[in-house]
């Protein structure tokens, strides 16, 4: 969805809050002074905060005003850390070792930020197995953990078994 940014005459209210084009705070004033005042210096007048009361207008080049949007917006994408969902599988009968690889790769997707989703894959009857034994299977997994983490999502079942969400304690 596009900002829709107001500017010189297609602004509403009657009176606006102005900052000057150095930055000061002129107080509030009629829209018309406003209007006048920005052709004067020769630059637009941009409705920053459409929302407040009365609206904050600013004196600017609309041109200018807008790469710096589009760079502050830039900015925060690029800081912005994207988490992603890691999945490891286990079985009811998975060895100690293959748990100890499977906890300890989960443990380097929790050091990095991740959330990692435990699925104990449970084929055929095993699914009606009494689920403190299959919570106890998921148990095993994250006792090998050695990174610092806490329970996001409870273990419930899914069509493949039953699922737990896991995430880095802060």
């Amino acid at each position: 969805m596009k900002d829709r940014t107001r500017i010189n005459h297609q602004i509403r209210s009657a009176e606006v809050r102005l900052i000057g084009a150095e930055g000061e705070n002129r107080g509030v004033v009629s829209l018309s002074q406003a209007l006048k005042e920005a052709e004067a210096s020769g630059l637009d007048l941009i409705e920053i905060s459409p929302m407040a009361v009365p609206p904050v207008a600013k004196i600017a080049d609309y041109g200018k005003f807008q790469y710096e949007q589009n760079k502050k917006e830039r900015t925060g994408k690029a800081k912005a850390h994207e988490v992603e969902v890691k999945q490891i599988q286990i079985k009811i009968g998975t060895g100690e070792h293959d748990l100890e690889l499977k906890a300890k790769k989960a443990s380097e997707w929790l050091a990095e930020g991740h959330r990692v989703k435990v699925d104990l894959f449970l084929p055929g009857r095993s699914k009606y197995l009494d689920p403190k034994f299959l919570r106890e299977r998921i148990d095993r997994v994250l006792r090998l953990i050695s990174t610092a983490h806490k329970v996001a999502e409870e273990a419930k079942k899914s069509p493949k078994g039953m699922t737990m969400v896991i995430e880095r304690s802060k």
